[in-house]
């Protein structure tokens, strides 16, 4: 899998301003919201403007799916993520805080690598295999702190996509 094809480098936030799950989320949604309009616009062949997508609504979204039960991974990961008909694509956004926040994960860990992921509706399979893959990377401990360690957005994004190659090569 090629995550260049899921997130954009615009899709890294670095925030340490973020104290509470849903802050998190809100802005996880915003940033969902603004690539899958800008891929929805570069989609359209007759490039008339297309409608924004309504970041409070992929926000119900992912609070929802919470709701069912949190998306906290442990070791201070969570994989936020919902199925709807907003985008034609899969579209992921990524938030690292410079302080853990409370995300309901299973070993009680303060949360401070945010994956969230939005996938279209028909998209079962490979929800799936996405939210595999994406589990396979954040369970990789070295990869974990390398990206905590590092606070440039540039760096974090090109630690992502570089991830696959240096995993399979060792």
């Amino acid at each position: 899998m090629n995550l260049d094809t899921l997130i954009s480098s615009n899709a890294v936030i670095s925030n340490n301003n973020i104290k509470s799950k849903k802050r998190a989320l809100e802005l996880l949604a915003e940033t969902l919201a603004a690539d899958a309009t800008l891929l929805n616009q570069q989609a359209r062949e007759d490039n008339q403007d297309s409608e924004d997508i309504d970041a409070l609504e992929i926000f119900h979204l992912l609070t929802e799916r919470e709701k069912l039960g949190s998306t906290g991974m442990g070791h201070g990961v969570a994989l936020p993520h919902t199925r709807t008909n907003l985008t034609e694509h899969a579209i992921g956004a990524f938030l690292k805080l410079d302080n853990g926040i409370d995300f309901d994960s299973p070993d009680d860990q303060a949360t401070d690598l945010i994956f969230a992921l939005m996938v279209p509706e028909h998209y079962t399979d490979e929800h799936l295999k996405i939210l595999a893959y994406l589990a396979e990377l954040f369970s990789d401990e070295a990869f974990c702190n390398t990206i905590r360690n590092t606070t440039n957005t540039q760096d974090i994004y090109d630690h992502l996509m570089s991830w696959q190659l240096t995993s399979q090569a060792s």
